[in-house]
């Protein structure tokens, strides 16, 4: 009762489906505690609202729902060697190839996905859907939006890098990107605009409803929104305080911390508005959200289903101690016509006096709400596209920038609590029942602080001709219902709907560039709701999207490839390949020696990768005939030979030094029954491998190869005598049958044929003289 926890033991860490019972605990004060009045009180049922919280939030966290955010989601090696991690935080490790960390990086908040690398520059996907381009130093180069999902794999092929979505859009990148070829591609795809822009249109119906942790009626639902949700493609429903009380505070506070929400009331008016508008049959839901006593939920028309996705959502609370969700804004992020539509439902800060905390909590919604990325989605893209190159020397732009900023149309709906100043009670039911709305306007507490720059910049209201939505009796019909108890709280319009669109002035045509024009068809507050002490109100918005079709826009750009010369050429000069020179064609192998040559990159300005790989091998007949070279596919280098290093970065001007050296093997002993089948034993015939040293530069998968002929000649004396030599052990004559052991002996050797015809078919020359070097 004071706030301290004595006893907070929970068997499992998950967190009930069903709502938690309140209950409510009274306590007689003592004439020791009255002095204290209120304010004992407040402080003591805050505690206890923090403490329950707490502890709640402490138990659930040591159960499976906590992710460790340092949780290795990609691993990938650059040309240098280097070994690039990433993890679930954002966080890019640099590892050397022996395993030891060399630099950290962090130029994103969201979870890598996927890595990779060429030449001087490594890729990285994340899971916001950003594709960012690093060098080998960890230096950003450039990012930019590659989708609206995860990004989550990357592969290299020709001048292009391509990402996988996760819905399963494949999206192609120039390498050389930052470059001078994005700007001119951009600048005639800008040219053949037209071709490829389209222009569409949808009515789109925003409601917001403080429900009073009431319940409403079907006639009352089909009032507010039923009666016109024929005209509509898209209905957004904002809800306030649809349940309250400390406990359900408290655990609604702890259920956030570990990735769950929701509740048995929020669900119900999900349900009941889902029939008002005919779900299902004429309407499917696309996404919803609640926080605590929050919750904003939509609904798109059937037809506009293929155009509608990526329902991305978040919350933001604002009561105590920004932790509580009676105060705060949930959020929906929606893809329309591939245009981002952002939709918020607020409850800010009350009372006529809190006229800077409500500031505040717009402020900070709009902020540092950040929108989880779905799991999946409905939709699929596949085209090869051009971005916006974000060039940067510290942390990207795209890092410090409010995720509602970068929406095409962001829509504030909600009770925002501005009141009425400068006026009376009396004076105010006088304006109202003469309907005197103009006058009543300029004592509007949020008009007078947007006029004065301070909250909602950049946003607009539809012009306001409904009575004050608050506050009500309870099921008191008319405008005599408004509150006429002890307070009389003035009436206010508390319940806005407020928007902003693409344009930067407020006449703008739509396009391209100005891809979302909204108007306001409707403002209305629907009056002969009575369940709630506030009238629910509703926005009807007439849309115009103008988006790229995706195929036309492909069509062109493979014209603008094929025709433009100076495209051809900046592509052409993308697959240039620095020259590079190998100091020998063929090397000789005796006793085990280092042979060392070089490679150089004769090129003044870029680097040089390269990759030392083994084409095939053979080995010297016994017949004196010329061996065969067999292909090495995927087996490496043969056992007896070494190369180091076998893959790195050469600077412009630079040589490297290749060490090759000769790896004595043997065959491994074999024992049946403790009877040595064959004995240690060396392979002295001559060998000879072709090695292909391939060099890339950093802008293209072309390559230009160098072969070498390395061949071991052995010396003529014979080998050393075996390490192990034969030993004959008789066994005891009172062991097992003699047949048992033969038995065994036949199934060993049987394993042995099939596991030489097994490797046959992969042509492997070891393989073969190991089985050829066993002896009996």
């Amino acid at each position: 009762m004071d706030g301290q926890v004595e006893s907070a033991r929970l068997d499992t860490p998950v967190m009930p489906e069903q709502p938690m019972e309140e209950v409510e605990v009274k306590v007689k004060p003592s004439k020791k505690d009255k002095s204290g009045g209120s304010l004992n009180f407040f402080q003591k049922s805050r505690n206890a609202l923090m403490g329950a919280a707490d502890a709640v939030r402490r138990v659930a966290t040591k159960g499976t729902f906590v992710e460790d955010n340092r949780r290795t989601g990609a691993v990938a090696q650059a040309d240098d060697g280097a070994i690039w991690s990433g993890c679930t935080n954002g966080c890019i490790i640099q590892w050397d190839g022996n395993g030891n960390r060399m630099q950290e990086f962090q130029h994103h908040t969201s979870s890598v996905q996927c890595i990779k690398a060429l030449g001087d520059r490594v890729w990285v996907g994340y899971a916001s859907g950003t594709v960012q381009v690093m060098d080998v130093d960890g230096n950003l180069l450039a990012g930019w939006t590659g989708h609206s999902c995860p990004v989550i794999r990357m592969a290299i092929g020709g001048s292009y890098i391509y990402t996988l979505a996760h819905h399963g859009g494949i999206r192609g990148w120039p390498l050389t990107s930052p470059g001078p070829l994005d700007d001119v591609l951009r600048t005639e795809l800008a040219n053949k605009e037209l071709s490829y822009t389209r222009m569409e249109k949808i009515n789109i119906m925003v409601g917001s409803w403080n429900v009073a942790q009431g319940k409403a009626t079907a006639e009352s639902l089909k009032a507010w929104l039923g009666s016109v949700a024929s005209d509509v493609g898209l209905v957004v429903v904002g809800l306030q305080e649809v349940e309250m009380g400390a406990g359900f505070l408290a655990i609604s506070a702890a259920k956030e911390t570990v990735g769950l929400e929701g509740s048995a009331n929020g669900q119900w008016w999900i349900d009941n508005i889902g029939k008002a508008l005919d779900e299902g049959t004429s309407f499917h839901r696309v996404g919803s959200r609640q926080l605590a006593a929050l919750l904003i939920a939509a609904w798109a028309r059937k037809s506009l289903k293929p155009y509608v996705g990526d329902v991305e959502a978040a919350a933001v609370p604002c009561g105590l101690g920004r932790a509580i969700g009676n105060k705060g804004g949930v959020g929906l992020r929606i893809r329309v016509y591939d245009r981002k539509m952002c939709f918020v439902s607020n409850h800010f800060a009350a009372h006529l006096e809190a006229v800077a905390r409500r500031n505040a909590d717009f402020d900070h919604i709009y902020r540092t709400m950040a929108f989880n990325k779905p799991h999946g989605s409905t939709s699929s893209a596949t085209s090869v596209q051009l971005h916006r190159t974000v060039n940067v020397n510290g942390n990207p732009v795209d890092e410090v920038r409010p995720d509602l900023a970068d929406a095409d149309m962001v829509v504030f709906l909600g009770d925002f609590n501005y009141r009425l100043y400068g006026i009376t009670y009396d004076e105010a039911r006088d304006m109202v029942s003469q309907r005197s709305f103009d006058w009543l306007r300029e004592k509007d507490q949020l008009r007078a602080e947007m006029k004065a720059g301070k909250v909602f910049q950049g946003m607009r209201e539809g012009l306001i001709k409904f009575p004050p939505t608050y506050k009500f009796q309870k099921h008191a019909p008319g405008l005599g219902g408004y509150d006429s108890g002890e307070k009389k709280r003035i009436p206010a319009w508390c319940d806005r709907v407020l928007y902003r669109d693409s344009r930067a002035v407020s006449v703008a045509e739509c396009s391209l560039e100005c891809p979302v024009v909204a108007a306001i068809t409707s403002y209305v507050a629907v009056m002969e709701v009575t369940e709630s002490d506030h009238k629910p109100v509703r926005c009807t918005f007439s849309v115009d999207i103008a988006r790229v079709d995706e195929l036309t826009r492909r069509q062109e750009y493979g014209e603008i490839i094929e025709s433009n010369e100076e495209v051809r050429s900046m592509l052409k000069e993308s697959c240039f390949v620095p020259d590079s020179t190998v100091s020998t064609e063929e090397i000789i192998l005796e006793n085990q020696e280092n042979i060392v040559f070089q490679i150089t990159n004769n090129c003044e300005t870029s680097k040089a990768a390269f990759e030392i790989l083994c084409e095939g091998q053979s080995i010297k007949k016994d017949d004196g005939t010329k061996p065969e070279i067999i292909p090495r596919a995927s087996f490496g280098f043969p056992l007896w030979l070494e190369v180091l290093p076998a893959n790195g970065l050469i600077k412009p001007g630079e040589t490297v030094d290749i060490t090759i050296h000769h790896e004595d093997f043997y065959t491994q002993e074999e024992f049946v029954d403790g009877i040595p089948q064959n004995w240690w034993c060396e392979d002295t015939r001559d060998k000879e491998a072709v090695i292909m040293v391939n060099i890339t530069g950093s802008t293209s998968t072309a390559t230009k190869t160098h072969m070498i002929n390395v061949r071991h000649r052995c010396p003529a004396t014979s080998a050393p005598p075996p390490i192990n030599p034969p030993v004959t052990l008789t066994p005891p004559s009172n062991n097992m049958p003699s047949e048992a052991p033969t038995k065994r002996s036949s199934k060993k050797k049987e394993a042995s044929r099939q596991q030489q015809q097994d490797y046959t078919q992969f042509a492997s020359a070891e393989v073969h003289d190991l089985y050829r070097m066993r002896c009996p």
